[in-house]
């Protein structure tokens, strides 16, 4: 089936950790030599697609622009934008999500927020926890950007965004709106900036649970590479089958 347009995931699909993946860097030229529109969609909030796209070209060589990045941290203010509960906002996070926030005409309140935005951090400190406590028990709308609980590193599986969610969610009883993969909302978002709709694109990526889970959960065809975290011992076992499972991205026909 020919699709018009492609969500690409990057860690395990496109590169893995520091290691390139030479067919995924072929998929991209690809979809390029064709122009063919594709849109990397990521939950990584600690880097803004600026950067994404320099350590793409500087580490891999491969060349799109900042406009082929969507990640949590766009969904997220594209999200606040269209909530429109005020310009105030507490952050727990790092620079690609503070900053960009802010460049979005939001305004940084740790006391009396609209909004309480909670992201990966490797800062994070329980003074933090607390300014976000108190200010969701007055009411901020409580935001996770996105749902990861782990980390996949070279020293192991280290807390995720997710954890730091939870811990808020248990200290104020409080389930916060959830941005990235595999929700709805980083999906419906990426569409917009596509321009298209959920069947003219696949989501491609090498994680069940986040990528594939982003398409089977909202009505978007997946293809599952098992370049990264999933494994081919995985697949006859899994709940919902991906749409297409190949071993790399060689083996994808674009027809």
């Amino acid at each position: 089936m020919k699709y018009k347009g492609y969500l690409i995931d990057l860690d395990g699909t496109i590169y893995l950790g520091k290691e390139p993946i030479p067919a995924g860097k072929r998929f991209v030229e690809h979809l390029q030599e064709k122009a063919i529109p594709f849109l990397f969609v990521t939950n990584n909030t600690t880097k803004s697609p600026e950067t994404v796209a320099h350590r793409l070209a500087n580490e891999f060589d491969i060349h799109v622009t900042s406009e082929h990045v969507y990640t949590a941290t766009l969904a997220t203010i594209d999200f606040m934008k269209e909530k429109n509960l005020g310009n105030k906002v507490y952050v727990i996070g790092e620079a690609g999500l503070i900053d960009l926030i802010v460049a979005a005409g939001f305004e940084l309140d740790d006391e009396n927020p609209d909004y309480v935005v909670v992201g990966l951090d490797n800062d994070v400190t329980y003074e933090k926890f607390v300014k976000a406590t108190l200010a969701i028990q007055k009411g901020a709308y409580f935001i996770g950007t996105n749902p990861d609980k782990n980390i996949p590193t070279e020293r192991g599986l280290l807390p995720g965004a997710g954890a730091l969610i939870s811990f808020l969610e248990t200290s104020t009883q409080t389930k916060a709106t959830y941005i990235g993969k595999p929700e709805a909302i980083i999906m419906e978002k990426a569409l917009e900036h596509l321009q298209m709709t959920k069947e003219e694109v696949i989501m491609v990526g090498d994680n069940y649970e986040t990528d594939i889970r982003s398409g089977l959960n909202n009505g978007i065809d997946t293809l599952l590479v098992l370049s990264g975290f999933t494994s081919k011992e995985q697949v006859p076992h899994l709940p919902e089958a991906p749409s297409y499972v190949v071993n790399n991205l060689d083996q994808w026909d674009f027809k």
